[in-house]
């Protein structure tokens, strides 16, 4: 059995989990989400703490996949307890990003400024004054997808440092070429 997969979730108080089927559904403060549980694991729930187990006829295949249903299973229920954030940091002369409605406005230096319609479930913000775009939703999977989005739009180059990264991210620099050649 997979080391993670054997983890015991413990449930939040504020936090109300269902089993039908094979569908886990999480519901809490920031809304509620689903998960389908693949054939041969079981989910049980029991006295505020959820676990999984599995069926032994088919143990290579569900062993690979127990840790990840664990693993989706945990990232719902923490997603609707306290949610997941990813912040953006946006380096350059000129670059620039805001938000109007449902879309992030951003200026990156090209002939044109780039649109992204914000996917629903996700609050964008950003500070005018650091440049750092902040990533905000109760489904990891949306929060992470559309904070890599952002990033590929302008990844950072490695002689200035200009362009979208994490916060937090380290950019291996390079040396720029030197004044001085020859001999």
């Amino acid at each position: 059995m997979s080391r993670i997969g054997k983890k015991v979730i413990n449930i939040p108080a504020k936090t109300k989990v269902e089993i039908k089927d094979q569908v886990i559904t999480a519901s809490g403060a920031l809304g509620s989400l689903s998960y389908t549980v693949p054939a041969g694991i079981t989910p049980k729930l029991d006295n505020g703490t959820l676990t999984f187990s599995i069926e032994e006829k088919d143990f290579k295949t569900l062993n690979a996949l127990h840790g990840t249903t664990r693993a989706n299973v945990f990232n719902i229920i923490e997603g609707v307890t306290n949610g997941f954030s990813k912040t953006l940091e946006i380096n350059g002369l000129g670059y620039r990003a805001s938000v109007a409605g449902k879309k992030l406005n951003l200026e990156l230096g090209f002939s044109h400024p780039v649109n992204l319609d914000i996917p629903e479930g996700l609050t964008v913000t950003v500070d005018p004054k650091t440049g750092f775009v902040t990533i905000k939703g109760s489904n990891k999977f949306l929060v992470g997808d559309f904070a890599a989005k952002i990033r590929r739009i302008r990844p950072p180059e490695p002689y200035k440092g200009s362009g979208i990264k994490y916060q937090g991210e380290h950019i291996p620099r390079k040396a720029g070429k030197t004044a001085a050649g020859g001999k």
